[in-house]
């Protein structure tokens, strides 16, 4: 069976680019948000993310009449839900826990639509049993078509978890090129699966069921997390001991079995921040490694304020004819990651957030892929990288942009977290 018609559930980072993807190879795609300005701006062929190439993609795909976005879900053949999995607000020292509400909705939204041969994937990165909990929505919404959990390759509507494991600017490439992990409730759920993604995907979709498909991508990024954590550790390990840690990284990476990755000022993003809880949040008993990389990222921002609060003081040891309110501090860097406008679980976020409550002088903020802080900054200005660099007295890299690799600062105090500019 062809699909026709295809729905995409949350038209964000994942969600966009899938439904311009499917909308490139000439299929009608319906997407949904429950953000009206996203919507509109889908609809005007613009995008209000962020990422290289995709605009092109979803103007065309608009103006050919193949993609539109709608509020409310409507009829498919294929519903792909693409929203997100945050935490549920816990206390500093918990173990965070999944909060699946935004998937539960997500399947209310679309019940009422659903219809016998339909097939819905989750790619909303999942905690195990997500998509045993999806189906289990659905059959409790649509009593009379019948789902994978019951009636196996029989079933009405057919159901799959996929994640996504694309990297943030490289999307529009990846989603084609990368092979897809697909995990189906059953056989038959499986190979429509397959075929449906086959509609773009160059890569191997490789079919496993949908619990592995789960744990797949939790592992990647568990996974990545831990290489990041041992990286952060040894730049912690490294200012003490006086050592330039990326000069040792790099002599340690001569060694043919060694690729040691590089430190920073703390892990962040919707995946490598956020995956590894849903591991430990499962199997706390089991899960130490897991559980202490994380421990190890999150504690690195709050060694980066203590070290901005350290060149506070030596500023003004060296300034004594200055106040605290005369100093300003210049942050570089917003996004989690360099080249891209993704705020989310950003530890500089968190950094300059921290920064501009303790300091009563003046904070800045250079962020090139943002034009507005204003909803989760009050006392920091966002400014042009010529006007930081002018008027700062301590300047703190927190991102690697590449506008900042062949910045030259002379005479001012740095806390660079990146090593670009030591």
């Amino acid at each position: 069976m062809s699909f026709e018609t295809i729905s995409v559930i949350g038209l964000g980072y994942i969600g966009l680019p899938t439904a311009a993807m499917f909308a490139s190879r000439k299929k009608k795609v319906i997407g949904v948000d429950v953000n009206q300005v996203a919507v509109d701006t889908i609809n005007q062929g613009k995008i209000h993310i962020v990422e290289p190439d995709l605009d092109m993609i979803v103007n065309a795909a608009v103006t050919e009449g193949y993609l539109k976005a709608v509020t409310t879900p409507e009829a498919a053949d294929a519903f792909l839900i693409a929203v997100p999995t945050p935490f549920l607000p816990c206390n500093k020292d918990d173990i965070p826990a999944p909060d699946l509400s935004y998937i539960e909705a997500a399947a209310k939204a679309i019940a009422p639509v659903l219809k016998k041969g339909d097939l819905v994937i989750l790619e909303s990165t999942s905690p195990v049993g997500a998509t045993e909990k999806l189906a289990a929505w659905l059959a409790e919404a649509r009593s009379d078509l019948s789902f994978p959990q019951t009636h196996n390759d029989a079933a009405d509507i057919n159901i799959a978890h996929c994640p996504e494991r694309v990297l943030p600017g490289q999307v529009v490439r990846e989603l084609v090129e990368n092979d897809r992990v697909i995990g189906g409730m059953s056989s038959r759920c499986s190979e429509r699966s397959v075929e449906l993604y086959k509609t773009f995907v160059l890569g191997e979709c490789i079919v496993t069921n949908a619990r592995t498909a789960e744990m797949a991508k939790l592992t990647e990024n568990s996974s990545r997390d831990v290489q990041i954590a041992f990286a952060n550790e040894l730049s912690v390990i490294c200012d003490k001991l006086n050592i330039n840690v990326w000069e040792l990284i790099a002599l340690a990476n001569r060694h043919p079995r060694v690729n040691i990755l590089q430190p920073g000022p703390g892990v962040g993003g919707h995946c490598i921040a956020v995956d590894p809880w849903f591991i430990v949040s499962n199997t706390p008993e089991e899960a130490q490694l897991i559980h202490t990389a994380r421990k190890v990222n999150d504690s690195k921002p709050e060694w980066v304020i203590n070290k901005v609060k350290v060149a506070i003081a030596d500023f003004l040891q060296e300034n004594p004819n200055k106040s605290i309110q005369d100093i300003t501090i210049a942050c570089y860097g917003l996004a989690f990651k360099p080249d891209i406008d993704d705020l989310r679980e950003s530890p500089a976020v968190y950094i300059v957030q921290q920064i501009a409550e303790m300091h009563c002088g003046q904070v800045l903020a250079v962020e090139p892929n943002v034009s507005n802080i204003s909803e989760k900054f009050v006392k920091v200005e966002l400014v042009s990288l010529e006007q930081a660099l002018m008027e700062s007295d301590i300047n703190v890299l927190l991102v690697d942009h590449k506008e900042f690799k062949n910045t030259k600062i002379k005479n001012k105090i740095i806390i660079d977290t990146k090593g670009i500019w030591i």
